[in-house]
């Protein structure tokens, strides 16, 4: 049985059985690639998201990366 957590996602207020960064990320149906991350205000990389369990209180941001020069 998975556990239900309460967590924010870009200041709402969320519950969620994500039992990760990358599990959560797959479910708003954006591509990963498109998004960076964090949580409680440390960036996150791709490679790192399912290696990065989620936790009851937890702040995740996402956002479009800014590129160019």
């Amino acid at each position: 049985m998975t556990a239900t957590i309460n967590i924010t996602l870009n200041g709402e207020a969320l519950r969620t059985e994500a039992p990760d960064l990358a599990t959560l990320i797959a479910q708003l149906g954006q591509p990963p690639q498109a998004l960076a991350t964090a949580v409680n205000g440390e960036f996150v990389a791709r490679g790192a998201r399912a290696g990065k369990a989620l936790a009851e209180g937890d702040a995740v941001f996402t956002f479009e990366p800014i590129t160019g020069g």
